[in-house]
């Protein structure tokens, strides 16, 4: 395995993390701590999950993942200690009226409340980083395109009242690092003038889709981590698997994501199918496999400090794992270069 310094954090995270939100919902707990495991095992020492999960969001089985999680725990006596464990935060939002009554928010009572929650059922006593899911207020998310002003104007809690409740359960020792997720640069920066200005809680990570689909972080957030000590954990790396190739062809493989739910469709449409089709041959002629060639060039980029893969299978956690060691020649690389110029984020 390989680490990767967060910046201005003691945070040295394993570049390949483990994402948990099948657990609960196509994972048994049997089968997640054979992840978990395995994962260890293999040198991965973050482990990302949030308080909804898993996915699907639904009320029957919310919460589930940290509970997994949390049981792993106990029963593997200093595991806690070598695992850098980061969990979120929801926002508002209609895909989560069952979590506090459909008044979630980023303000002090929901947060609290929140923090308190992951911890009792992640079995322990702090949580290393604590994200916000995604941002209390309108953007573009989950595939939407385009930031539009609403009208009439929604309400949203002030980012500095969310900083400062951070701050004080940092102080009390509740959670050590803060992170954001599926934020936009406006909003990252925001974050980070706030901390500075107000001696709040910097925020360290950004965890945002990021994949050969969707390379839009590139615009202007990989911008804010260079010059900003920001550094990107990301998710969706082989976009619902859909880079693996096994959609290929309108093919719905049993047990998939993507085959039981028609929801999770914010890969596909005709310009992903064609890009899938072009960066599947390049990993063909090279002799390597689609999925690992994917999240080798994520794994090459110097902004990502890890690269949250997911898996139902052992056969797939295995494989991703070993793209930690799949180096990309120059050719490869600039025949992935070729496809994006003609087919440039088909799925934001």
């Amino acid at each position: 395995m390989k680490y990767r310094s967060i910046p201005r954090t003691d945070l040295s995270v394993s570049l390949i993390g483990l994402g948990t939100m099948t657990w609960g919902e196509q994972n048994t707990e049997a089968e997640g701590h054979e992840q978990m495991d395995y994962a260890v095992e293999r040198g991965i020492n973050l482990f990302d999950v949030a308080e909804m999960y898993p996915v699907p969001p639904r009320a029957e089985t919310c919460h589930e993942t940290e509970r997994i999680i949390g049981t792993w725990f106990a029963a593997r006596p200093g595991a806690r200690e070598r695992i850098i464990l980061a969990t979120k935060v929801v926002g508002p939002g209609p895909h989560v009226s069952h979590i506090r009554d459909g008044q979630a928010r980023l303000d002090r009572k929901n947060i609290e409340a929140a923090v308190e929650g992951s911890l009792r059922r992640l079995r322990t006593d702090y949580i290393d980083l604590y994200q916000l899911h995604w941002p209390d207020r309108p953007v573009p998310l989950f595939g939407g395109r385009d930031y539009s002003e609403p009208e009439p104007p929604v309400p949203s809690t002030p980012i500095e009242e969310t900083l400062a409740v951070l701050a004080d359960l940092r102080a009390a020792g509740k959670i050590r690092h803060v992170g954001l997720s599926n934020e936009t640069p406006w909003g990252a920066m925001r974050f980070l003038h706030l901390a500075e200005t107000l001696d709040l809680p910097r925020v360290v990570t950004i965890q945002n889709s990021y994949n050969l689909l969707n390379r839009t972080f590139d615009g202007g957030l990989s911008e804010v981590c260079h010059r900003e000590d920001l550094r990107l954990l990301a998710y969706s790396p082989l976009a619902f698997g859909r880079l693996s190739g096994k959609y290929r062809g309108g093919a719905q493989p049993e047990g998939a994501r993507c085959t039981l739910w028609s929801r999770f469709a914010r890969y596909s449409g005709e310009n992903a199918d064609a890009a899938v089709d072009a960066y599947c041959r390049i990993a063909e002629e090279a002799g390597i496999d689609p999925a690992q060639m994917a999240l080798a060039w994520i794994n090459a980029r110097p902004h990502v400090a890890s690269n949250l893969i997911g898996a139902t299978t052992m056969a797939q956690l295995r494989a991703n794992i070993d793209s930690i060691d799949l180096e990309l020649s120059a050719e490869i690389l600039e025949a992935i270069e070729t496809v994006h110029r003609r087919l440039p984020n088909p799925c934001p």
